[in-house]
């Protein structure tokens, strides 16, 4: 289904991300974890790219796995790192010819080792000239771009910031996902900003639970300016061990959604870095199975 059909609906929808495994093992977890949250009817998942395009033929394989054997939505991950126009163009092709109709169009993280992002030669320098050549090219493919509530890292000036995210959404975007956050007036904030920008397509949610503090930490490398609220941190610091803050960390983001279901957003993203526990424990605390009984 078209992701302007599902987010058209004028309901609060949920969707799921994962990121492609890198072996057989990680293969049959993912596989296992996806088949338990799909009983929770997500209006679409989505798979990522690998920092700098790493993954991108396990993240082709995977969507297209997803394809033919679940009866989900998908939404794969296209970045402008280390590909011509003409290499994305021959992707876009596969996906078409695989059923894959909807894309998040992404300029990318640098790959590993590399601190600035570098154009490929003959390739798209940002994710609004990535947005315009899909719309041109493959105009029945939805597409999806990224929101960054707490501004983005590379674009200080949040003025500026605003202005490109409009751009993309000219150039043919669809709907806007957030980058994570923990404090929901953020987000608010920043859809008032998009509204006074004139921006007007569906703004999603993305919310991550931290599931160990050690993963927050890691959260902490990886969203580059995400904050993390002083009242989570002390409850955190009052878990006795890595299990006692995984539930701090669920009912946190438990208390986001419920929050953001009340304000009839519309949509959350679950980034569920290829678990199903805490997606489950957030669904169980809301008090349903299926997200369908609480929009």
């Amino acid at each position: 289904m078209h992701i302007s059909e599902i987010l058209g609906k004028k309901q609060t929808t949920i969707s799921f991300e994962f990121f492609p495994p890198k072996n057989e093992e990680a293969s049959e977890d993912l596989f296992r974890n996806i088949q338990e949250l799909s009983q929770m009817n997500p209006a679409y998942v989505s798979v990522t790219y690998g920092a700098g395009g790493s993954t991108r033929h396990l993240t082709h394989d995977l969507v297209v796995k997803l394809q033919n054997e679940t009866g989900l939505t998908i939404v794969s991950h296209l970045t402008c790192v280390g590909s011509t126009k003409e290499e994305i163009g021959d992707i876009l092709k596969r996906y078409d010819k695989s059923g894959i109709h909807n894309i998040m169009a992404l300029r990318g993280d640098p790959p590993k080792g590399q601190q600035d992002f570098q154009q490929t030669e003959n390739g798209f320098a940002y994710a609004g000239e990535l947005v315009g050549f899909i719309k041109k090219e493959f105009p029945k493919m939805g597409i999806g771009v990224a929101g960054f509530p707490e501004g983005h890292p590379s674009t200080p000036n949040r003025l500026k910031e605003i202005e490109y995210l409009k751009w993309k959404v000219d150039q043919g975007a669809d709907y806007i996902c957030t980058q994570m956050f923990f404090d929901n007036n953020q987000f608010y904030d920043f859809v008032e900003r998009c509204e006074i920008a004139g921006i007007k397509v569906p703004i999603i949610a993305g919310i991550m639970p931290v599931t160990s503090r050690k993963g927050m930490a890691r959260m902490a490398e990886l969203s580059l300016g995400t904050n993390f609220p002083a009242k989570l941190l002390k409850s955190l610091s009052r878990a006795e061990d890595d299990v006692y803050a995984e539930n701090v960390g669920i009912h946190w983001a438990t208390e986001q959604v419920r929050d953001l279901l009340d304000h009839k957003i519309a949509g959350i993203h679950m980034y569920t870095l290829n678990k199903s526990k805490a997606t489950r424990k957030i669904y169980e605390s809301l008090g349903v199975r299926n997200f369908d009984r609480i929009v």
